[in-house]
């Protein structure tokens, strides 16, 4: 079986059609089916072209020995991989947390749900917050789902993030390029969580230590 022919099956197992998943990705147009079509204008994709879509689709792509992978498991016919969960805490304020210990458990989530939101389990972990200042959105005791591969800052979106004297935070950042880094809680009082400033090294020290983007929240009703 040749790469179209792995895409093509691949698609059918996921019961989507080459347009609409080009769509889901934010593809342009033609990106995956002119690897999968069946005449002479077929495009034979460079490497990086070949790993976007392995990885889109859930498909492992590696040049050497084996890779290690999150373990699966199949439940009534559907596919669930897990995401590792760590004791440690971020705060929506204050707090500390270290990656560095074995995680204490792991999550099942459905493949399908993982690839239709395009989150790799093995490059995401999952933390406990605590603290208000990000409430409504993420309350104390949420568990929140980071991706490592997301630490670019797009202006609006929540990050976890470490900062000096402050230990591992998570806010929405917003960032003016070449200017400032805005740190701003959703939280809706404002007198005690008021949006933060940052410019020259204070602004790039902080950009640079971002951990990763929130993509998934859990909440614990109480």
């Amino acid at each position: 079986m040749d790469f179209a022919e792995m895409v093509l099956a691949r698609l059918g197992e996921l019961k989507q059609n080459i347009n609409s998943f080009e769509l889901t990705q934010g593809w342009p147009q033609g990106y995956l089916r002119a690897v999968v079509r069946t005449d002479d204008k077929r495009t034979v994709p460079n490497i990086e072209r070949a790993k976007t879509i392995c990885d889109a689709l859930d498909l492992e792509f590696y040049i050497g020995r084996p890779r290690s992978t999150e373990p699966t498991s199949e439940i009534d016919g559907e596919r669930f991989a897990t995401v590792a969960r760590f004791e440690a805490s971020a705060a929506a304020g204050d707090g500390h947390i270290n990656l560095d210990d074995d995680p204490v458990d792991h999550l099942a989530f459905s493949q399908n749900w993982l690839l239709q939101n395009g989150i790799r389990p093995d490059t995401c972990f999952l933390i406990t917050v605590r603290g208000d200042s990000m409430a409504p959105v993420i309350s104390d005791g949420d568990l929140v789902m980071i991706d490592r591969r997301k630490t670019a800052i797009t202006s609006g979106q929540v990050y976890v993030f470490n900062q000096p004297g402050d230990g591992t935070r998570i806010k929405r950042l917003e960032l003016v390029p070449g200017a400032a880094l805005i740190i701003r809680s959703d939280n809706p009082d404002q007198d005690r969580y008021p949006p933060e400033y940052y410019i020259g090294d204070d602004m790039n020290h902080i950009a640079a230590s971002v951990l990763g983007q929130v993509i998934w929240s859990g909440h614990t009703w109480k």
